[in-house]
C-alpha cells in the first residue's frame, strides 16, 4: 500500500528538479539573507553588487577606454575624410636629363 501513496507524490515531482521541502528551505534561507542584509545594512543586494562591480570597472575602464576612443574616432575621420590619390614622390635633380635645364 505504500507504493500506491509515493506513486502520485512522485509523479507531481516528475517535472522538478528538487522536491518541495528542499524548495523551501532554499527560499526560506535567501529570505533570511536578504532580511538580514536589509536590517543591518539597509543596503539593496544592486548596492552591494554596484559596491563590488565599481572598482573592477574603474580599472577596465582606464586601461581599456582611450584606446577603444582613439580606435571609433580614426574609423569616423576616415569615413569622412575626402580620399586623397597617392601623390608620386617628386623627382630628384640628378633624374632628371641635362637638356631638361
Amino acid at each position: 500500500m505504500s507504493q500506491a501513496t509515493e506513486i502520485p507524490e512522485i509523479g507531481e515531482q516528475r517535472g522538478q528538479l528538487i522536491s518541495s521541502e528542499v524548495n523551501n528551505a532554499v527560499y526560506a534561507a535567501f529570505d533570511a539573507l536578504a532580511q538580514t542584509v536589509l536590517v543591518n545594512n539597509s543596503r539593496t543586494l544592486e548596492d552591494l553588487v554596484r559596491g563590488m562591480l565599481q572598482p573592477i570597472l574603474k580599472v577596465w575602464l582606464d586601461d581599456n577606454l582611450s584606446g577603444i576612443v582613439e580606435r571609433l574616432v580614426r574609423v569616423e575621420i576616415e569615413q569622412i575624410s575626402p580620399r586623397r590619390p597617392m601623390v608620386s614622390p617628386t623627382p630628384h635633380s640628378t633624374d632628371r636629363p641635362a637638356s631638361s635645364f
